[in-house]
């Protein structure tokens, strides 16, 4: 009977904090006006120390969680707009239609403008380079020279390195789809399928591989690592559906703590979250790795070579979670201490 009781709490309290994460707000702000004098469980009354930037000395409870920094006043007026001075300029000017005066009759002169400007847009457009190569001939012994062929990113392709940039970047960092450029580029005279944007992608990634490669050789070489991974829907060819994968995200940056290499991360797509996806990944990383406590990332801490440092977000969110079923004095004080250490990070 008391382990079936037991169940039906636990199940409550799983019950209580789904609804919150399916319905409730995601802000984790606890009640300021908590009282963190109240004993932990070993008895003790700590002393929590007040810091002097965000704490008011008329509230003796420190404020959790303010994060985010404060605003100042906003005034009614905003400052004038001002466009880039690089930007070509195109003066036209409106002159009145009669420069004699409506009530004397005489000759108007010029006393001073009044001017404001508008942002225009005038569509890219394509060009084509030709390259011509002569053919010199020896009159003598009939030898004939010719310079070779430029290179180019695809052996015998259309595009140039600029065009290829322009369909990655269109696709990836725009999200514009191959499809959608084939319609901006037809509608600009010149016609390009979506199978062929495809082939210079593909191609691009190809060309790319060097590049990815010493960027995975510098971010493993780091002493310290971020993980972490997201769902990302992935099309399934001939189902007509979409599928889950997993695209994990590793981040070397050293400027938290005024390290002198530049950040850098590498991304890696897998069809699955099984463990051996990240253990393949941090294969030659050695250091300290920093992640949630995903089960997978666990079996990298066995042998030493990875060390974990865990996250305080996910180890807080544990307390926050007791706190909003049962107010819990131990978690409210768990959460001021933790307030105060992100206010000392601040």
């Amino acid at each position: 009977m008391l382990q079936r009781d037991g169940w039906v709490e636990a199940l409550k309290e799983e019950v209580v904090r789904l609804r919150r994460w399916r319905f409730g707000r995601s802000s984790e702000v606890i009640d300021t006006r908590i009282a963190p004098e109240l004993p932990l469980a070993g008895g003790a009354v700590p002393e929590v120390a007040e810091p002097a930037a965000t704490i008011p000395k008329s509230d003796p409870i420190p404020k959790l969680m303010a994060v985010d920094t404060p605003r100042g006043v906003r005034s009614s007026r905003r400052p004038p707009r001002t466009l880039p001075p690089e930007l070509v300029r195109i003066v036209v000017e409106h002159t009145p239609s009669n420069c004699q005066c409506p009530d004397c009759g005489q000759r108007l002169s010029r006393l001073g403008e009044d001017s404001s400007e508008q942002l225009d847009y005038v569509p890219g457009y394509f060009q084509v380079i030709r390259h011509v190569r002569p053919k010199l001939a020896c009159r003598v012994c009939a030898r004939i020279v010719q310079a070779p062929a430029p290179m180019r990113p695809i052996e015998r392709g259309l595009p140039t390195a600029s065009l290829l940039a322009q369909v990655i970047g269109a696709k990836y960092a725009d999200h514009c789809p191959l499809y959608r450029q084939e319609g901006i580029y037809r509608r600009a005279g010149v016609e390009l399928p979506r199978a062929t944007l495809a082939s210079w992608v593909a191609e691009s990634a190809s060309l790319l591989d060097p590049l990815v490669s010493a960027l995975e050789r510098y971010v493993m070489a780091a002493t310290k690592l971020h993980a972490d991974d997201t769902p990302v829907p992935v099309l399934c060819p001939g189902k007509g559906r979409t599928q889950t994968g997993r695209l994990w995200a590793y981040v070397r940056d050293d400027r938290p703590s005024a390290g002198p290499d530049p950040p850098a991360v590498v991304y890696r797509y897998s069809p699955d979250r099984k463990a051996e996806r990240p253990h393949a990944h941090l294969k030659t990383f050695s250091g300290i790795l920093q992640a949630d406590a995903y089960s997978g990332f666990t079996p990298l801490y066995a042998d030493g070579r990875v060390r974990e440092a865990a996250c305080w977000a996910h180890a807080r969110r544990k307390y926050y979670d007791v706190y909003v079923v049962d107010r819990s004095p131990t978690a409210a004080e768990a959460l001021v201490r933790i307030g105060e250490l992100y206010a000392i990070e601040r």
